[in-house]
């Protein structure tokens, strides 16, 4: 016997039809919603402040993530290479003349020089 499960998706806003689930997290919890494409574009519209100013955590988010709060100056540079604690190399940049940011990527050669300066000792 063959059997043919079908699924709609209904507007959550407006009862009508959807057209796509739409998935966002906040604060530290997951949402899906069901909507159609006007309502779903006016969502994207609505975030789309807030999103062009936010950092992109990675992929999708897997559950709360206020369990496990992030390191701030820990963690992988972008591309490969070894691990690095990026407060350290910003603090060694600033204090051997080098301009950097507080926040965000730090130049390749910056990496190199600080790379360059721990190597030899």
């Amino acid at each position: 016997m063959a059997q043919r499960v079908q699924v709609l998706l209904v507007d959550d806003i407006d009862g009508g039809d959807a057209a796509e689930t739409v998935s966002f997290s906040l604060d530290g919890v997951d949402y899906e919603i069901d909507l159609s494409e006007e309502h779903a574009g006016a969502l994207r519209e609505a975030l789309a402040t807030w999103v062009g100013h936010a950092r992109k955590v990675s992929g999708r988010s897997g559950g709360s993530r206020r369990s496990a709060p992030r390191e701030r100056s820990g963690g992988r540079s972008s591309g490969s290479g070894p691990a690095r604690d990026t407060g350290a190399v910003r603090t060694w940049a600033k204090e051997n003349g080098y301009t950097v940011s507080d926040r965000g990527r730090i130049s390749a050669e910056v990496v190199q020089a600080y790379d360059d300066a721990h190597a030899a000792g």
